[in-house]
């Protein structure tokens, strides 16, 4: 089994803001608690709340304004909608999966007409990479994210490009959400999808994908069956 590798220290302290926001429920705007309190929050040192921030303004989530204070701003480039600030992951992630089903066949119908030989050996590539690490119990979630980012890219649509984001935090969204728990119906599908857009059947292409998200939709309906 692959090592854990641990995450630096300003980069988790990073991520604890980010939860730290969430939990309080503070919104764009909002001023954050100041250095001091937020080292006694997360336990630790003020050079390291002074690396977290910094990296936080560095992809627009934060603001320094100098004599004020620290802000949320949130206008990440990978998060265009801020998501990574709701609260309830579990509705988001069923809100998520709606937007996909309503774009996400049809991109992957388009990338069947239009994916080149160099596309379709990519997605070939992240395919069979998907499925190693599935099998070898390794997490997933960027290759199946670079996977899905794959065939809007292959769709040749210049407007996919904006819609990736969205994508991509669901796919994130609902295997943290679930577990992974959609292991040997992401192998298959994926296959599916990927065999689809190699014989340039749209028709084809655009069912699989359906398929695929209809197995993410019955088991997030299970798990919201069971919370209730």
């Amino acid at each position: 089994m692959k090592e854990e590798i641990t995450k630096p220290l300003g980069e988790t302290t990073s991520e604890k803001i980010i939860k730290l926001i969430v939990d309080e429920n503070l919104k764009i705007g909002d001023k954050l608690p100041n250095e001091y309190e937020l080292a006694d929050k997360l336990g630790v040192g003020r050079s390291t709340i002074r690396e977290a921030i910094k990296a936080l303004v560095s992809r627009n989530i934060l603001e320094i304004k100098r004599g004020s204070g620290t802000f949320i701003k949130c206008g990440v480039a990978d998060d265009p909608l801020g998501l990574m600030f709701v609260k309830d992951k579990l509705k988001l992630a069923v809100d998520l999966l709606e937007i996909r089903f309503m774009i996400e066949p049809k991109i992957a119908s388009l990338a069947a007409i239009n994916a080149t030989k160099e596309d379709i050996e990519e997605l070939s590539k992240l395919c069979d990479e998907v499925e190693e690490l599935i099998l070898n119990g390794i997490p997933h979630m960027e290759k199946d994210i670079e996977f899905h980012t794959a065939i809007a890219r292959s769709s040749k649509n210049l407007v996919t490009t904006s819609l990736v984001p969205i994508i991509n935090k669901s796919i994130a969204v609902f295997i943290d959400v679930t577990n992974t728990q959609l292991k040997n119906e992401t192998i298959e599908t994926h296959k599916e999808i990927l065999n689809a857009i190699r014989n340039k059947n749209a028709n084809e292409a655009h069912d699989a994908m359906l398929l695929h998200l209809a197995y993410n939709r019955r088991n997030i309906n299970r798990i919201v069956a069971e919370k209730n």
